[in-house]
Protein backbone atom coordinates (compact mmCIF):
# COMPACT_ATOMS: atom_id res chain seq x y z
CA UNK A 1 0.00 0.00 0.00
CA UNK A 2 1.17 3.23 -1.18
CA UNK A 3 2.34 5.77 1.83
CA UNK A 4 -0.50 8.36 0.52
CA UNK A 5 -3.29 5.57 0.34
CA UNK A 6 -2.24 4.95 4.32
CA UNK A 7 -1.98 8.70 5.12
CA UNK A 8 -5.84 9.22 3.19
CA UNK A 9 -7.25 5.78 5.30
CA UNK A 10 -5.64 7.22 8.53
CA UNK A 11 -7.22 10.58 8.30
CA UNK A 12 -10.67 9.42 7.00
CA UNK A 13 -11.09 7.00 9.79
CA UNK A 14 -10.50 9.61 12.54
CA UNK A 15 -12.76 12.07 10.35
CA UNK A 16 -10.21 14.13 9.89
CA UNK A 17 -10.15 17.22 7.01
CA UNK A 18 -6.90 17.97 5.30
CA UNK A 19 -7.17 21.64 7.31
CA UNK A 20 -7.35 19.47 10.77
CA UNK A 21 -4.69 17.02 9.84
CA UNK A 22 -2.70 20.06 8.48
CA UNK A 23 -3.03 21.99 12.38
CA UNK A 24 -2.45 19.13 13.96
CA UNK A 25 0.98 18.23 12.03
CA UNK A 26 2.22 21.34 10.99
CA UNK A 27 2.41 19.98 7.46
CA UNK A 28 0.59 22.13 4.76
CA UNK A 29 -3.04 21.48 3.52
CA UNK A 30 -1.58 21.57 -0.27
CA UNK A 31 1.33 18.98 0.66
CA UNK A 32 -0.84 16.49 2.76
CA UNK A 33 -3.02 16.70 -0.99
CA UNK A 34 0.14 16.11 -3.07
CA UNK A 35 0.87 13.44 -0.66
CA UNK A 36 -2.08 11.53 -0.51
CA UNK A 37 -2.59 11.97 -4.40
CA UNK A 38 0.76 10.14 -4.74
CA UNK A 39 1.78 13.37 -6.48
CA UNK A 40 4.76 14.41 -4.03
CA UNK A 41 6.91 11.96 -1.60
CA UNK A 42 7.17 13.53 2.01
CA UNK A 43 10.39 14.11 3.14
CA UNK A 44 11.73 12.27 6.45
CA UNK A 45 10.55 15.45 8.62
CA UNK A 46 7.01 15.28 7.41
CA UNK A 47 6.59 11.69 8.04
CA UNK A 48 8.44 12.13 11.73
CA UNK A 49 5.28 15.00 11.82
CA UNK A 50 2.58 12.46 10.45
CA UNK A 51 4.10 9.30 12.58
CA UNK A 52 3.87 11.87 15.57
CA UNK A 53 0.43 12.78 14.87
CA UNK A 54 -1.27 9.40 14.12
CA UNK A 55 1.02 7.49 17.15
CA UNK A 56 2.74 5.04 14.58
CA UNK A 57 6.26 4.24 13.57
CA UNK A 58 7.40 6.22 9.90
CA UNK A 59 8.00 2.28 8.89
CA UNK A 60 4.21 1.92 9.49
CA UNK A 61 3.83 3.75 6.22
CA UNK A 62 5.47 1.35 4.48
CA UNK A 63 4.53 -1.68 5.88
CA UNK A 64 2.06 -4.04 3.74
CA UNK A 65 -1.37 -4.26 6.01
CA UNK A 66 -0.20 -8.50 6.15
CA UNK A 67 2.78 -9.99 6.37
CA UNK A 68 1.71 -13.23 4.48
CA UNK A 69 0.94 -12.44 0.84
CA UNK A 70 -1.79 -14.95 1.10
CA UNK A 71 -3.58 -14.26 4.22
CA UNK A 72 -6.27 -12.48 4.17
CA UNK A 73 -6.61 -8.46 5.26
CA UNK A 74 -9.24 -9.00 8.14
CA UNK A 75 -6.40 -10.85 9.80
CA UNK A 76 -4.20 -9.59 12.54
CA UNK A 77 -1.38 -11.11 13.76
CA UNK A 78 0.08 -10.22 17.42
CA UNK A 79 3.18 -8.91 16.03
CA UNK A 80 1.80 -6.72 13.24
CA UNK A 81 -0.22 -4.59 15.91
CA UNK A 82 -0.06 -1.08 15.80
CA UNK A 83 0.78 0.19 19.16
CA UNK A 84 0.15 4.20 20.12
CA UNK A 85 2.03 4.75 23.15
CA UNK A 86 0.46 7.52 25.15
CA UNK A 87 3.33 7.48 27.51
CA UNK A 88 3.29 10.87 29.36
CA UNK A 89 -0.20 9.12 30.07
CA UNK A 90 0.96 5.56 30.94
CA UNK A 91 -1.49 4.56 28.56
CA UNK A 92 -0.69 2.16 25.57
CA UNK A 93 -2.93 1.11 22.81
CA UNK A 94 -3.04 -1.99 20.88
CA UNK A 95 -5.15 -1.75 17.57
CA UNK A 96 -6.44 -5.22 16.69
CA UNK A 97 -8.83 -4.43 14.12
CA UNK A 98 -7.31 -4.52 10.77
CA UNK A 99 -6.90 -1.55 8.86
CA UNK A 100 -8.71 -2.91 5.75
CA UNK A 101 -11.50 -2.98 7.87
CA UNK A 102 -14.66 -0.60 6.75
CA UNK A 103 -14.01 1.66 9.98
CA UNK A 104 -17.23 1.27 11.70
CA UNK A 105 -15.33 -0.22 14.71
CA UNK A 106 -12.26 -0.31 16.16
CA UNK A 107 -10.67 -2.78 18.77
CA UNK A 108 -8.21 -2.07 21.12
CA UNK A 109 -6.23 -3.77 23.96
CA UNK A 110 -5.38 -0.53 26.45
CA UNK A 111 -2.69 -1.29 29.12
CA UNK A 112 -3.03 1.45 31.44
CA UNK A 113 0.36 1.48 34.05
CA UNK A 114 -0.42 2.46 37.70
CA UNK A 115 -1.04 6.25 37.82
CA UNK A 116 -2.13 6.28 34.65
CA UNK A 117 -4.90 7.87 32.55
CA UNK A 118 -6.52 9.56 29.85
CA UNK A 119 -5.50 12.61 31.36
CA UNK A 120 -7.30 15.41 33.92
CA UNK A 121 -9.85 16.13 31.41
CA UNK A 122 -12.75 14.47 30.41
CA UNK A 123 -13.32 14.42 26.38
CA UNK A 124 -15.83 13.37 23.96
CA UNK A 125 -15.84 12.53 20.02
CA UNK A 126 -18.71 10.65 18.08
CA UNK A 127 -19.79 7.33 18.77
CA UNK A 128 -19.64 4.52 21.24
CA UNK A 129 -17.24 2.82 23.55
CA UNK A 130 -17.86 -0.81 25.13
CA UNK A 131 -15.30 -2.64 26.97
CA UNK A 132 -14.38 -5.38 29.19
CA UNK A 133 -11.74 -4.85 32.24
CA UNK A 134 -9.22 -8.25 31.48
CA UNK A 135 -6.64 -7.25 34.41
CA UNK A 136 -6.50 -4.91 37.26
CA UNK A 137 -9.01 -2.18 37.93
CA UNK A 138 -10.63 0.91 36.22
CA UNK A 139 -11.84 3.99 37.37
CA UNK A 140 -14.39 5.24 35.07
CA UNK A 141 -15.85 8.77 34.41
CA UNK A 142 -18.69 9.29 32.20
CA UNK A 143 -20.77 12.22 32.32
CA UNK A 144 -19.72 13.21 36.01
CA UNK A 145 -20.58 9.81 37.52
CA UNK A 146 -17.14 7.57 38.33
CA UNK A 147 -17.13 3.90 38.76
CA UNK A 148 -14.47 1.42 39.65
CA UNK A 149 -14.13 -2.12 37.29
CA UNK A 150 -12.56 -4.86 38.29
CA UNK A 151 -11.33 -8.01 35.97
CA UNK A 152 -14.81 -9.38 34.55
CA UNK A 153 -16.64 -6.35 34.65
CA UNK A 154 -17.86 -4.39 31.52
CA UNK A 155 -19.34 -0.81 30.51
CA UNK A 156 -20.44 0.49 27.54
CA UNK A 157 -21.71 4.46 26.84
CA UNK A 158 -22.19 7.14 24.38
CA UNK A 159 -19.04 8.61 23.59
CA UNK A 160 -20.66 12.10 23.32
CA UNK A 161 -20.89 11.85 27.05
CA UNK A 162 -17.71 13.52 28.51
CA UNK A 163 -15.59 10.75 29.74
CA UNK A 164 -12.12 10.10 30.77
CA UNK A 165 -10.12 7.35 32.84
CA UNK A 166 -7.81 5.65 34.58
CA UNK A 167 -5.72 3.16 36.44
CA UNK A 168 -7.21 2.55 40.03
CA UNK A 169 -5.21 0.17 41.74
CA UNK A 170 -1.31 -0.03 42.05
CA UNK A 171 -0.82 -2.79 39.39
CA UNK A 172 -1.14 -2.49 35.26
CA UNK A 173 -4.28 -2.81 34.21
CA UNK A 174 -5.28 -4.00 31.07
CA UNK A 175 -9.03 -3.15 28.98
CA UNK A 176 -10.57 -4.84 26.15
CA UNK A 177 -11.69 -1.63 24.23
CA UNK A 178 -14.39 -1.46 21.49
CA UNK A 179 -15.15 2.20 19.83
CA UNK A 180 -17.53 2.75 16.93
CA UNK A 181 -16.99 4.49 14.64
CA UNK A 182 -13.17 3.78 14.38
CA UNK A 183 -11.38 6.27 16.07
CA UNK A 184 -7.76 5.36 15.05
Amino acid sequence: MKVGARLRISRRRRNWTLQELARLSGVSVSMLSQIECGVSTPSIKTLQRLSDVFGVPMSWFFSEPSAMAHEPRWIVRQEQRRVLKLTTNGVTKQLLSAEAGDGKIQLMLVHIEPNGSSGDTAYTHAGYDAGTVLEGSLRLEVDGQAGVLCAGDSFEFSSALPHRFENAGSTRCVVLWAVAPAFY
